[in-house]
Parts: structure tokens; sequence; C-alpha cells
């Protein structure tokens, strides 16, 4: 290797349930990646955008977005949203 180049990267370590482990690597090769890019992909992701989703949006919740999406499109719903107005019109 050139002397110039300079090696910037680095190990992290972390606890994982080890089925979880096994899971995510299934996963990751499902999409032809090792483990380590799915979890840098992840981690850059998060860092870019400045947010880290937590949650899963089922199918009815995303209707709901979708409509109130409309709706304010339309002009016909209020906003903006306080996050327990958008979270009782998601759950409840």
């Amino acid at each position: 290797m050139p002397t110039n180049i300079k090696n910037t990267k680095t190990l992290l370590t972390v606890k994982i349930d080890k089925k979880l482990k096994e899971r995510a690597k299934r996963t990751a090769a499902s999409f032809g990646l090792p483990l380590g890019t799915m979890v840098n992909s992840l981690i850059l992701r998060t860092v870019n955008e400045g947010r880290l989703e937590l949650i899963d949006v089922t199918p009815t919740a995303l209707r709901r977005i979708n409509k109130i999406r409309k709706e304010l499109r339309e002009g016909k719903g209020h906003g903006p949203f306080t996050i327990d107005e958008l979270r009782k019109e998601l759950l409840d």
C-alpha cells in the first residue's frame, strides 16, 4: 500500500443476541451484502439524515398517513400536527 494512503477504518464492537445476529447475517446475505456493510449503511444513513426510524409503519398507519397528506393537499385537513395529535391520529 502506498505510504500516502491512510487506513481510516476502525472496529466497532456491539453486543447483540446470537440468534438476532444470525438472522441479520442471513438478511444481509439476501441483499448480497456482508453484515458489516449493512450495519455501516444504517449508521451512515442515520448520521447523514440526522434521524433514526425505530418504528415500523403498518399498512394501516401508512394508509392513514396518505389520507392525511391528501387532505392537507386539498385544504381539507388541519395542521401542523403536534406529535401527540399525530400519534393519536395514526395509532388510535
